[in-house]
């Protein structure tokens, strides 16, 4: 699904003199009026790329989005330039989902045949040196894929990130994230999760026209039903405060259940994946919840009783003590 949006006469001109200019390392754009327009060229180029992404480093802020053309190979190659997609988690909503839906559409009409790949990064850092050496042990270049394929899979590397530091104890929200608004609808259902009684799930949507987070459904659900509650077609951060028993103690630990099924639209998907530190956030701060864990699942099918009273309750594996063989007795001999 694209955007609509168009490259502009300017962007094609300064395009075509990147590539028959060696001396011009790469190209900043952007969107400007529902155009593709040019920003900064970044020159002079030297023998080395990674000497010459000092040039980038400067113009890479926190809250702008860019998109970025650089040529990483020889001239002599059929496609010597990469497409970079820069989406810091600070941008605007509108901005991040703009550029996002409008990525491919870039490398379409400047010729998609003269680019090798395209690359979507959040951070500065992965535009660094060290961060292109990383990227390029996670990508064969030799087997080249569509650019639908490479697109699935820069947000699928992004929600493996994501996911792994979902699975951390500590809370690092604070250092960073979208910051997105919430509704006072979600923020009361969420509030209500802190009683003993009512409601013990409630589901949150991003709702993208309005830029916030909205809610889906607040319900009363048992564990056994959990699964086919939560919504199977989109994503969801869904909150269930879990009353049960464990080895003779009652306990009603939070979970957060962060799913996106894989059918979902690109666009959605990194959306979701971009933001959920962000739900946590605004459920920790503003409804005072205190998260006890923290699940990923590609389908509501993965989640289940079982599943998540082992993430609860791992169990301890007793190693039994090495035995060893008595010594033998001394013989006693009879006269």
């Amino acid at each position: 699904m694209q955007s609509g949006i168009s490259a502009s006469q300017d962007l094609q001109t300064a395009f075509q003199k990147l590539v028959s200019t060696p001396t011009q390392r790469g190209l900043l754009c952007t969107i400007t009026k529902e155009t593709l327009t040019p920003l900064t060229v970044l020159e002079p180029a030297s023998s080395l790329f990674s000497d010459d992404l000092s040039l980038l480093a400067p113009q890479l802020l926190p809250n702008v989005a860019l998109y970025i053309i650089l040529r990483r190979y020889e001239a002599s190659e059929n496609a010597p330039f990469v497409a970079i997609t820069y989406v810091p988690d600070s941008a605007p909503v509108r901005q991040k989902m703009l550029f996002a839906s409008t990525r491919l559409t870039l490398v379409r009409e400047l010729g998609i045949e003269r680019f090798r790949e395209t690359i979507l990064a959040t951070t500065k850092e992965e535009l660094s040196k060290e961060g292109f050496e990383k990227h390029d042990k996670h990508v064969m270049l030799d087997a080249p894929l569509t650019e639908e394929e490479q697109s699935l899979g820069d947000v699928k590397r992004k929600e493996a990130e994501e996911g792994r530091g979902m699975n951390d104890r500590k809370s690092h929200i604070s250092s960073g994230g979208v910051q997105m608004p919430i509704t006072d609808e979600a923020v009361k259902a969420l509030e209500a999760l802190t009683e003993d009684s009512g409601d013990n799930l409630v589901q949150l949507k991003i709702d993208i026209a309005s830029e916030s987070i909205d809610l889906a459904s607040s319900t009363h659900t048992d564990i056994s039903q959990l699964s086919s509650t939560i919504s199977p077609t989109e994503p969801r951060y869904t909150f269930y405060r879990y009353t049960h028993d464990y080895n003779g103690a009652s306990s009603s630990p939070v979970l957060f259940i962060y799913t996106c099924p894989s059918d979902s639209k690109i666009k959605e998907r990194m959306l979701y994946a971009a933001s959920s530190r962000s739900a946590v956030a605004v459920a920790e701060s503003k409804a005072g919840l205190k998260i006890d864990k923290k699940i990923e699942a590609s389908s509501p099918d993965e989640i289940s009783a079982e599943s998540i009273n082992d993430d609860l309750h791992p169990k301890v594996e007793v190693k039994k003590a090495f035995d060893r063989p008595r010594r033998p007795g001394r013989k006693h001999v009879t006269h």
